[in-house]
């Protein structure tokens, strides 16, 4: 995964939110322009288990405990906001995306990676059929969300995107999404 990591946060700069830290995967691969990284997490024990990455990165990380459905940002902070496989979980992936539309400043780039539903109708019956089970077993995740139409129907136009399957990994839950979407005004 991180050559897809790297491959995405290439380009990102200014000031940078990031959602649903985690443990911290993604700090080796931002470019070396990123000096201070905000970040949302929404389960108190990942921040514990990123001390060690954030530790030996050289980007400052400023911790905040919450959702995404409801950003502690003032509207236009942010001039990139990241998300890697992130969206599958949020309850309100709606309302979270409308959050990111929110705090991010006009022109402002939406950086992801998500995995999601397959364009295979045979693997989106099965995504469709396990997502309950899986939401259970999986921290929320649905295997079953189109990210790209979600993504594009919150206001953002796509600059880029990559739609495929990652190699060695089972099709119900390696159908990815790579993209770089701007914020409209409108």
């Amino acid at each position: 995964m991180g050559e897809y990591r790297s491959s995405l946060l290439k380009g990102v700069k200014g000031t940078v939110l990031e959602i649903g830290f985690g443990t911290g995967l993604n700090l080796v691969h931002y470019p070396p322009e990123v000096k201070v990284l905000n970040v949302v997490e929404p389960n108190l024990g990942m921040k514990k288990k990123a001390q060690k990455r954030i530790a030996q990165s050289s980007i400052k990380v400023g911790n905040n405990l919450g959702s995404a459905e409801k950003l502690p940002f003032e509207n236009q902070t942010f001039d990139s906001v990241v998300s890697t496989f992130t969206l599958c979980s949020i309850p309100d992936v709606e309302l979270a995306l409308w959050e990111i539309h929110r705090v991010l400043k006009n022109k402002g780039k939406f950086f992801f990676l998500e995995h999601g539903l397959s364009p295979d109708a045979k693997i989106q019956k099965k995504q469709h059929r396990w997502t309950p089970l899986n939401k259970k077993i999986a921290d929320g995740c649905h295997l079953n969300r189109d990210m790209a139409g979600l993504v594009d129907g919150a206001g953002f136009h796509l600059l880029d995107l990559k739609k495929f399957y990652s190699p060695g990994i089972p099709k119900m839950v390696g159908f990815f999404y790579q993209g770089i979407a701007e914020k409209v005004e409108g």
